[in-house]
């Protein structure tokens, strides 16, 4: 049988801000989306106030000052370096790991013995070593090490550690009974209405169904998730994240911006981000998308959404060179007189940079290895530390994080001071 572990860090980037800020520990705590639009992570205490995920805060706003809800704006840096640390710490549990988002990872523990323990002290080292709780949750396939990371958060006497793998058949189906369709992996709010319409609940329900006819009805991948759910592993474990097809980076703006200088700003810091995701990944791009939108929620004022598409006559990574395609077309686009509130970019066409076909008269824009050397300072010193001139100048269109904690991990001039 195997044993795959599912670790979930615990309200992620609740915990992270209270790791630097005690203050905030035993107090109902949000983090806000961008822009400080909507609860995208809450405390316990939070929670059982009534505060739901993608509640926009104006809705809220009573309910924060009768219960005195501390509010925070996102801090991407400081939770993306709090993953890192988390994710090396379990990288040293087992040779298969996938990361499968900033707060959760699977672990291969197939062949290890007492794993219980060795799940307790992963708990107790990253506590420790980050002070980020976590929950671990084993199956024998990934879709149940989910469901069990479920009844490990939500059982207190699991103690942050539950296993199906341990329960007898009668024991998981019992398990399975008090479970909604809501809570497994891949079925989403459509998915769970249908089955729902068709009257299937539970878990336990869903497990039973069978096979052929919800194939039928909702396709080879309804078919697969059933089958995990009965114990025959079906998704395996990716321990390098294949390429991604297509990379977007897009933002909603702080204010709406008007001039096309501002846009541009935004849009080369877009093809900034973008081209860097691809060089990671070592990758070329063949294609790219310029977007831009009006509020569509502003009815009083003009709209207009456009979109272009410019296809590269060579595949490139080039900062330099996608900047300057991606601004030829914002050019096309622009129309003066509409206040514009997110920008974006989509690279696509997307081939690996070791295979492709070069052009045999394309002319050489760009020093050879120097978005290497810039890729490497940037990850030395920090992002930012270097970067083309028109990358994020103005920022006149930044987010609004009006309450956004210190980059206590990543800034040297934002530690922490003891006194």
């Amino acid at each position: 049988m195997l044993y795959l572990a599912l670790v979930d860090c615990n309200n992620f980037y609740v915990s992270c801000e209270r790791v630097f800020n005690p203050r905030l520990r035993n107090k109902p705590v949000i983090v806000l989306s961008n822009n400080d639009g909507c609860a995208v992570s809450r405390s316990n205490e939070a929670k059982a106030l009534g505060v739901k995920m993608g509640v926009p805060l104006y809705q809220i706003r009573d309910l924060v000052k009768k219960h005195d809800i501390q509010v925070l704006s996102s801090n991407y840096a400081l939770y993306a370096d709090m993953s890192n640390r988390v994710m090396n710490i379990l990288a040293s549990y087992s040779p298969i790991q996938e990361i499968y988002s900033i707060d959760e990872s699977f672990l291969d523990l197939t062949g290890f013995s007492n794993i219980r323990a060795l799940a307790g002290e992963m708990r107790q080292r990253v506590l420790q070593e980050t002070g980020i709780p976590v929950c671990v949750g084993i199956g024998p396939t990934k879709t149940l090490a989910k469901l069990s990371n479920y009844v490990a958060k939500r059982h207190p006497k699991s103690k942050g550690v539950f296993s199906i793998n341990e329960l007898t058949a009668s024991q998981a189906n019992s398990v399975f009974e008090n479970i909604g369709i809501e809570e497994v992996w891949g079925i989403g709010r459509r998915l769970t209405a249908s089955l729902t319409a068709s009257g299937i609940y539970t878990v336990a329900q869903l497990r039973q169904a069978d096979i052929a006819s919800m194939r039928a009805k909702y396709g080879v991948v309804m078919a697969k998730l059933i089958r995990e759910l009965r114990g025959e592993s079906c998704v395996s474990m990716e321990e390098v994240a294949p390429a991604k097809k297509q990379i977007i980076n897009s933002r909603s703006f702080g204010h709406a911006v008007a001039a096309i200088e501002d846009l541009q700003d935004a849009l080369a810091h877009f093809v900034s981000n973008a081209a860097l995701k691809l060089r990671q990944q070592n990758s070329l791009a063949g294609m790219l998308q310029v977007i831009v939108m009006t509020d569509r929620f502003r009815e009083d004022q003009p709209q207009y959404h456009p979109c272009i598409t410019v296809p590269l006559i060579t595949p490139t990574a080039s900062t330099t060179e996608l900047q300057k395609w991606a601004l030829c077309g914002l050019s096309q686009i622009y129309r003066e007189g509409f206040q514009y509130k997110k920008a974006g970019v989509i690279l696509t066409g997307i081939v690996p940079a070791d295979f492709h076909q070069g052009d045999l008269f394309a002319c050489q824009t760009a020093a050879p290895g120097l978005m290497e050397v810039m890729d490497k300072i940037n990850a030395r010193y920090g992002k930012g530390t270097l970067k083309l001139s028109q990358d994020g100048s103005r920022m006149a269109w930044a987010m609004r994080q009006e309450r956004k904690s210190p980059a206590y991990t990543t800034d040297w001039q934002q530690l922490p001071i003891c006194s």
